[in-house]
């Protein structure tokens, strides 16, 4: 690795610069999550927040979610710079000093929670609290530079987002809330690893132990083939409770046998092999996208259900 803590060439910052700084991709995915199961939750329970305050709760995780990225990305700012796909992040750029986005964090962090105690409860609160904590401290600095487990076990900061919306609006995280923390929980291995199997050099390049770094490619591709597994099923789980109603098992079930399909086709692929053919890396690629398109869908079904008035219980009842 170069000298990758001498200070890049200060550019001035423009406000794309500080969203940027915030991960706004993960930051959509992270509040799409939250407001299913914020809707969720008044769906089945009846119960139901002010609309004020919902949108002050939702606000609290965005800026949440925003404040563990630029905490990322001051931690990450070394490596950042080696990687080409990262290299033009606004810390590595020379936009955003450094210390200037870890103040942006922990100030982000601080005011998130304490909007989301104001508008809803402790509980989502420290929820919220508690996901920016792990995916910023726990994830970044513990986990990502000395396990390949670190997806694994980092995903769950990730799969708060919908037990926060659940908690802010009923004031408790029943099971149903943890069966949406683990489907997203079990998505991201498959999710990251595709991705992985495309970056592996770049991770290599930094010494960050990324599955594909660590274990190859074709473990990789095992492992993407059994989280798979475990996710389909996984995301059947709602229609057993009562969460998930017609609606949502046929969208599961249809989508749950189209990562499989991609999965199998990539176990069976040389993606990620130094000799890999252009259409087997093409193949991780659209495997990582229909990966997005997935969770959305998927909880855009619990959204459609207990928002939009489409739930039929497999019940009948």
């Amino acid at each position: 690795m170069t000298d990758t803590h001498a200070t890049p060439a200060r550019r001035p910052a423009t406000a794309a610069d500080y969203v940027n700084l915030m991960k706004p991709r993960i930051m959509m995915l992270v509040v799409f999550t939250a407001v299913a199961g914020l809707a969720a939750a008044s769906g089945l329970t009846g119960a139901a927040m002010h609309p004020v305050m919902a949108a002050i709760a939702v606000l609290a995780v965005a800026l949440g979610s925003g404040a563990a990225g630029a905490i990322n990305m001051w931690y990450d700012a070394d490596i950042d710079a080696v990687m080409n796909r990262t290299s033009t992040r606004p810390i590595p750029s020379g936009a955003v000093p450094r210390d200037e986005a870890l103040a942006m964090g922990l100030i982000m962090s601080g005011v998130s929670v304490m909007l989301m105690w104001l508008a809803s409860n402790w509980l989502a609160a420290g929820l919220l609290a508690l996901s920016i904590a792990y995916y910023g401290w726990f994830y970044t600095m513990v986990l990502k530079r000395r396990t390949a487990q670190n997806i694994v076990i980092g995903g769950a900061a990730g799969a708060f987002p919908p037990v926060i919306g659940w908690a802010a609006v009923t004031g408790s995280a029943p099971l149903d809330a943890w069966i949406l923390f683990a489907i997203i929980f079990f998505w991201t291995p498959p999710h990251f690893w595709a991705l992985s199997l495309l970056a592996h050099k770049e991770y290599a390049k930094v010494s960050v132990p990324m599955l594909p770094v660590t274990h190859g490619a074709k473990a990789t591709r095992t492992q993407i083939f059994l989280y798979t597994l475990v996710l389909v099923a996984v995301s059947l789980a709602p229609l057993a409770t009562g969460l998930g109603g017609w609606v949502y098992g046929g969208v599961a079930a249809l989508l749950g046998t189209g990562f499989l399909a991609y999965a199998v086709r990539l176990l069976t692929s040389r993606a990620g092999d130094a000799d890999a053919p252009g259409a087997d890396m093409k193949l991780a690629r659209n495997t990582f996208v229909f990966s997005i398109l997935y969770l959305f869908i998927l909880f855009g079904a619990v959204l459609a259900e207990h928002a939009g008035g489409l739930y039929w219980p497999l019940t009948g009842g």
